[in-house]
């Protein structure tokens, strides 16, 4: 079995258009939630969510591509040029031949969906543009990076809902930890705000009106986002040949299935996919330093949390430091494991901690050490992912330190 490195890196959110400005938004532990801005959405109940703004895609693609590239899409190609251009890495010959995309999709393209919806249901018309059908598939971020980067292996998208992206990652880290392919593209994107996005969201009654407030007594519901998170996975001896920058070592993975309830979030299916993944990086539970939560907001999913992680840590979650950056940037749904990845990054390459925001009060059935409001200096020697998804479907990562 190979060893599995991360090289590059690449997102756009509402923290930022990149990783440095993502992690420093993190590292400051501001807030990139606020008001909506589309077309009806005073016609919405819910009408703060993580909107990527100051973004024009006509400054990033021509008129040709963006009657092609669902918004979704956009975000898609975007984190992919910054991880690729940071990995340093070129895809011709053999290694274009293997080398492959897994990304991770819940909604397709949405705000593509919306607009031909009004158009034959409101507008009366009936003829939508040819490309319709290409532009909203969820496989369309995929296959535009395959098709940018020339990668001509194994190359598909994971949809299952909030998990998407782990899911995602996982199976990349599994392509090329078989010997399959040198390098994977992995990740996830989603690009739900806009008005048919957020009122289905609506219809599920756990959305916050106010802010995500994760893990804090005073909590009342989940806050969407939306953006993209790509990254390189390199086989280890691969990367260290061309003298790569490796940011992390991706140990392990395990997935899991609550098998229970279609939204209801369990504590023993969250255990199994936290104690699958020590089991299969060969960790230790002492080794794990910080935990990057699902950590949504909704009353459920937290105390749950909580308590599958007291479950699987026993003593040792006392010494755990655990946050969400859902409180910073929202959830991205489909797309929200692979931004939230680069907390994970940032905690065992450059030792920062980063703040779950938005704490006003101790909850006990959340008795965590959530790093309240502040970013936090530690040493962590192992970092965990979680995200756990409508359907009861977990996926859980481990992220290393390289020895520097």
């Amino acid at each position: 079995m190979k060893r599995v490195v991360i090289t590059g890196a690449g997102t756009i959110n509402a923290l930022g258009h990149n990783v440095p400005d993502t992690l420093e938004a993190m590292r400051e532990g501001r807030c990139g939630i606020g008001e909506l801005t589309f077309r009806d959405v005073d016609r919405l109940a819910i009408r703060i969510g993580g909107q990527v703004r100051g973004y024009e895609p006509e400054e990033r693609f021509n008129r040709q591509q963006l009657s092609l590239y669902d918004r979704f899409t956009q975000f898609t190609l975007i984190a992919a040029r910054e991880a690729i251009c940071q990995a340093g890495l070129e895809f011709s010959g053999d290694l274009a031949a293997r080398a492959g995309v897994v990304l991770g999709n819940s909604g397709g393209g949405m705000t593509t969906l919306d607009e031909n919806y009004r158009s034959v249901y409101e507008d009366g018309k009936n003829r939508v543009h040819p490309f319709v059908v290409p532009k909203l598939m969820n496989n369309a971020g995929a296959s535009h990076v395959s098709m940018e980067f020339n990668l001509k292996g194994p190359s598909f998208t994971v949809s299952t809902a909030c998990a998407s992206s782990n899911h995602a990652i996982a199976q990349a880290f599994e392509l090329v930890r078989s010997g399959a392919s040198p390098v994977m593209i992995a990740g996830g994107s989603e690009s739900m705000l806009c008005f048919g996005g957020v009122k289905a969201w609506e219809g599920l009654r756990v959305m916050s009106k106010d802010a995500c407030r994760p893990f804090s007594a005073n909590r009342n519901g989940m806050v969407q986002g939306e953006g993209a998170g790509v990254f390189v996975l390199e086989e280890y001896e691969h990367a260290r040949r061309r003298g790569a920058e490796i940011l992390a070592e991706v140990a392990g993975y395990a997935m899991s299935s609550d098998a229970a309830d279609i939204v209801m979030p369990s504590k023993q299916g969250a255990a199994r996919a936290m104690r699958g993944t020590l089991r299969d990086a060969g960790i230790d539970r002492t080794q794990v330093g910080y935990i990057n939560a699902h950590g949504t907001g909704t009353a459920a999913n937290d105390k749950t949390e909580s308590a599958a992680v007291a479950d699987v840590f026993g003593r040792h979650a006392d010494n755990l430091m655990i946050s969400s950056t859902k409180s910073m940037h929202g959830h991205l749904i489909g797309g929200t494991g692979a931004v939230e990845l680069l907390a994970c990054i940032m905690a065992v390459r450059d030792g920062i901690v980063v703040p779950t925001i938005g704490y006003d009060e101790p909850d006990p059935e959340c008795a965590l050490d959530v790093v309240p409001n502040e970013a936090r200096e530690a040493c962590v020697e192992v970092a965990l992912s979680n995200a756990f998804a409508f359907g009861g479907l977990n996926a859980v990562l481990a992220l290393r330190r390289l020895p520097g």
